[in-house]
């Protein structure tokens, strides 16, 4: 390469970091783009290396995307601080339920990802290149969220694969991104699924990423994400009658523990 084109080059490069110290948005941008960016390449090597070791769609090809994302974490300056990975250690399967914030909960769902984990996510992820052949091949459970009757069908086939492969699986029961600082009301399906299935349901918390993530403001800085996974909710025994207490008991601990790890009263 001439020299020309290095010193060039090195201008860009130089001017990106003046404007991105300069201009929250230029910042926010540029990160944003390196975390898509990212996202797609990843995708679309590791997908090859998916096929290649286990032969296609299982959830075993989660521990190869897993250890992919969590350099992630790297290039945005982001730490996390966890708690309680030994709830994970329960025999057979079970449902694990958590908040959901934005974009960058992928890196947070990677970092403690239990092995034989499966999550549910909507239909239209399927449709987003590489990444949606990526989550594809993880084994992902695509659910249509404008159907009701066919989000129950799904549901019913969950709860059937997660006793005969004895998988856990992980669901937003917020059901969309929610980045304010606090919890949206749960919707029921994991629950009703948890007490189908007669399996414990596990919470997991992330603090809030308000402090160095917020799109209405521009904001995407370095930071650091605490993360508490609370003892499992047994649910033997319980009815349909009971999903409502547990989908509030759920709920309240949940909030709770979301504010004491934000450091919110």
């Amino acid at each position: 390469m001439e020299p020309g084109w290095l010193l060039w080059g090195a201008a860009v490069l130089l001017l990106l970091h003046v404007l991105m110290e300069l201009s929250p948005a230029v910042n926010f941008a540029v990160r944003i783009g390196l975390y898509s960016v990212l996202c797609v390449v990843c995708s679309g090597l590791t997908a090859p290396v998916c096929l290649l070791v286990n032969g296609g769609r299982t959830v075993r090809n989660m521990r190869i995307i897993k250890n992919v994302v969590k350099t992630f974490k790297y290039f945005f300056g982001l730490r996390f601080e966890v708690k309680g990975l030994e709830n994970f250690e329960v025999e057979g399967p079970a449902i694990i339920v958590s908040n959901h914030q934005s974009i960058l909960d992928m890196m947070g769902l990677m970092e403690i990802l239990p092995d034989d984990c499966v999550q549910v996510g909507k239909k239209e992820l399927m449709y987003t290149g590489t990444v949606g052949l990526i989550i594809y091949l993880g084994g992902v459970i695509f659910i249509n969220r404008k159907s009701t009757t066919s989000a129950k069908m799904v549901m019913a086939e969950v709860a059937k694969t997660m006793t005969a492969d004895n998988v856990k699986v992980w669901v937003y029961p917020e059901g969309t991104r929610n980045c304010t600082g606090d919890l949206l009301p749960f919707k029921k399906g994991a629950f009703h699924l948890a007490v189908q299935a007669q399996v414990p349901v596990i919470p997991v918390v992330y603090s809030s990423f308000t402090t160095f993530y917020n799109p209405k403001k521009n904001l995407f800085t370095s930071g650091k994400i605490k993360v508490e996974v609370l003892p499992p909710i047994e649910t033997k025994g319980l009815t349909s009658d009971d999903v409502s207490d547990l989908t509030d008991r759920c709920f309240h601990t949940m909030r709770e523990t979301l504010f004491r790890l934000s450091g919110r009263p």
